[in-house]
């Protein structure tokens, strides 16, 4: 019986070895094992993590060689964001990435040894990732989402030219909206319109407050927030049957129902964090004196089936530089 319970005993130790998943998987010392945590599924953040998948690979790390990528969606969940983060810590990742503001917190709770890339992310400082974007002082870096919110607001001045009132839809809970919606009413009050927050605790909420907007507001604003993105062709929906446009944060919310945006390209931002995390692996830099990244580069997107729904003229000087782009549906 002593010898049937030892070889039980070396069995079931043998297969928790075999069944171990996550970052462990490891087929040599030299590949380097990478976790990418993210919040949740939509165009935005998926197109970060190709941008930051295919980066790699352009500087010679190639999932299943000398890398081993190990991704897992949260799926707008905190509490998953947390396990995730935890199984990434147990299984010894070399570098995580980290999709967005709650799953990077997420991840920063769990390890203080790990190098965590943070991306689509707006304020790394404000989120309280960093000590300093300049100089992290932590094991999080990354790249920043920040978009021209004051371009974006002055799109409705060209786009909507009688416009008064601006209503700013976004999550109250999503701290990074929160930013930008406090940035974008500064802009907007500046230029001389009346606003209003409609705000969401979570995606249920969203037609509700969306309906609650009409013969009230004449333009929607929306930042790149998670919940809303998830959500946009019910936003649109609802928005085109009171011909409300929405001035949005990121392309997108463009393709799922805005009207326009100058936003960053999230393909391109995963690709600069790629870098970032070249740096870290090949030893050049450590995170915690690795500044937060920005983008230079914004492009100016327009939506031409909400053109024609809504009516909206196109100046000139918009047309001749904008990238024009159709509705994608998408609505849950």
């Amino acid at each position: 019986m002593r010898r049937k319970a030892q070889v039980f005993g070396i069995l079931a130790v043998f297969a928790a070895v075999v069944a171990f998943t996550g970052c462990a998987k490891k087929k040599s010392d030299d590949v380097k094992r990478i976790g990418i945590l993210q919040l949740v599924e939509h165009d935005a953040l998926n197109d970060a993590r190709k941008g930051f998948i295919d980066g790699l690979k352009e500087d010679g790390y190639v999932d299943g060689k000398n890398i081993e990528i190990q991704y897992k969606n949260a799926q707008n969940d905190q509490s998953n964001c947390q396990t995730i983060a935890s199984q990434f810590v147990g299984s010894r990742c070399d570098l995580v990435l980290a999709i967005a503001t709650p799953a990077a917190q997420a991840m920063a709770t769990e390890t203080k040894d790990i190098p965590i890339l943070a991306t689509a992310v707006t304020d790394h400082q404000a989120s309280k990732l960093v000590k300093d974007n300049k100089k992290p002082g932590t094991n999080v870096s990354g790249t920043s989402d920040m978009a021209p919110v004051k371009d974006q607001i002055g799109l409705i001045k060209k786009l909507v030219p009688k416009a008064e009132k601006v209503a700013f839809l976004y999550c109250s809970a999503e701290a990074n909206s929160v930013l930008q919606v406090k940035q974008a009413r500064t802009a907007a009050e500046a230029a001389g319109f009346q606003t209003m927050d409609a705000t969401v605790s979570e995606s249920s909420e969203i037609r509700q407050v969306v309906e609650s907007l009409k013969g009230k507001a004449d333009v929607i604003y929306v930042p790149t927030d998670n919940i809303i993105s998830a959500s946009m062709n019910t936003v649109s929906m609802v928005a085109n049957e009171d011909k409300i446009p929405v001035i949005v944060g990121e392309e997108a919310l463009c393709t799922g129902g805005g009207l326009a945006t100058y936003g960053i390209n999230y393909y391109r931002l995963g690709k600069q964090t790629a870098k970032q995390a070249e740096e870290i692996l090949e030893g050049r830099k450590e995170v915690s004196e690795m500044p937060v990244g920005y983008q230079n580069q914004y492009d100016l997107i327009i939506n031409e089936d909400q053109v024609k729904k809504l009516g909206i003229q196109i100046p000139k000087e918009l047309k001749e530089k904008a990238k024009f782009v159709k509705t994608q549906n998408k609505s849950k």
